[in-house]
């Protein structure tokens, strides 16, 4: 059964929309997702679909199923963003720092867009004023380097989204890292 990876965004933010990650993955497992492993407690979460129902396959349909069961559970309504492991394997293929020597995976982080941004946006977030950091936006990914680590940067991630119209979640690479190994065992395991 191909695996899931989803990503909340603006959960167990400096303690706001506090979800514990055992009741997250208690929530998709009452939806009746399948094989359901949360990653880190900034809400991701790797689950199995069949590919014989429908009503799984079409991702922003799930997306907004997933919302709506948060919702009603937490009182909170994130954003969810949802990949294929095949969607997240592509990321790493698109990595523009990948051949790079110098770049920390601790201080990389991709921005997961729930769409592809329009060319008048991405142009407009492209021409941000954001040096010593380094910005890519690639299909619905945005990667940026922070080079002296995000605490430390003047680029914020809000400023990016608007630019872009579009809000995302940001994980760094090491979390983008071990959520694809995850994804990618629980495709095996089947």
């Amino acid at each position: 059964m191909p695996a899931i990876i989803c990503m909340l965004r603006g959960i167990n933010v400096v303690g706001h929309n506090v979800i514990k990650m055992d009741a997250l993955k208690a929530l998709f497992v009452s939806i009746k997702l399948k094989d359901a492993q949360t990653f880190i407690q900034s809400g991701n979460v790797i689950f199995s679909i069949s590919e014989s129902k429908p009503e799984e396959n079409d991702l922003a349909k799930l997306a907004k199923r997933i919302q709506r069961a948060i919702e009603k559970k937490f009182s909170c309504r994130p954003d969810v963003i949802l990949r294929t492991t095949s969607e997240l394997r592509e990321t790493f293929k698109r990595n523009p720092f990948a051949k790079r020597r110098d770049i920390h995976p601790g201080k990389l982080l991709v921005v997961f867009l729930p769409d592809h941004p329009v060319q008048e946006a991405r142009n407009k977030a492209l021409a941000l004023k954001i040096h010593p950091e380094e910005m890519h936006i690639i299909g619905r990914e945005a990667y940026i380097y922070f080079i002296d680590g995000q605490g430390k940067s003047k680029l914020r991630l809000p400023t990016v989204e608007r630019a872009l119209k579009i809000s995302g979640t940001g994980r760094n690479w090491n979390s983008v890292t071990k959520m694809l190994a995850i994804a990618e065992k629980m495709e095996l395991a089947e």
